[in-house]
């Protein structure tokens, strides 16, 4: 397969089903901020290739189901509406990570302020990947009314918070320093 097709150059992308539009259509900009986000994602996660702790192995497989998800999220904001999507997200997959948020926190000292992206470089780099994901669901609301699957708004909600959580978990894991927030600057 070829990589480049030509059939951007004039500014125009095909949406899932050959619909033309333009690059800088609202709907391009929420599929393409969440494969920034998913890129962001993979950025945190090499940080960890050097890194080892009990537990290292579930941690990355849960990241990867979750990219792949986001992929497919991604896929969703691509696809006209009314058109049929091959694959949809469901209520299940918020579920799971609401389990996975709750089973990241336990270990986690309660937060008593604002902390700072900090700590290990895959921590930072999850707290990008957070604010990135926040993007894309602004972007999402503002398609709404053309967003075939409602569960995507609330699937990117609560991926930012499981981002943050998982920036936390890795500083926990790896001994990160989580900077509290200094109101008084």
């Amino acid at each position: 397969m070829r990589i480049y097709t030509r059939s951007g150059d004039k500014g125009e992308t095909s949406l899932i089903y050959g619909t033309r539009v333009a690059k800088n259509d609202l709907r391009v900009e929420a599929y393409g901020t969440c494969d920034e986000a998913n890129s962001s994602i993979g950025v945190a996660l090499s940080h960890l290739s050097r890194e080892d702790w009990d537990g290292k192995e579930s941690f990355i497989a849960a990241m990867h189901k979750i990219q792949t998800i986001l992929f497919h999220v991604g896929a969703e904001l691509a696809t006209p509406k009314g058109k049929e999507v091959k694959w949809k997200l469901k209520n299940e997959h918020i579920e799971e990570l609401e389990k996975q948020i709750d089973q990241w926190d336990e270990e986690l000292a309660p937060l008593k302020n604002f902390i700072l992206p900090s700590g290990h470089e895959s921590s930072a780099a999850f707290h990008m990947a957070r604010t990135i994901v926040r993007r894309a669901e602004r972007t999402a609301v503002g398609l709404e009314e053309e967003v075939n699957n409602p569960l995507v708004i609330t699937y990117l909600n609560r991926l930012s918070d499981l981002l943050f959580v998982a920036a936390r978990y890795v500083n926990h894991r790896l001994g990160g320093k989580e900077v509290p927030l200094h109101p008084d600057v």
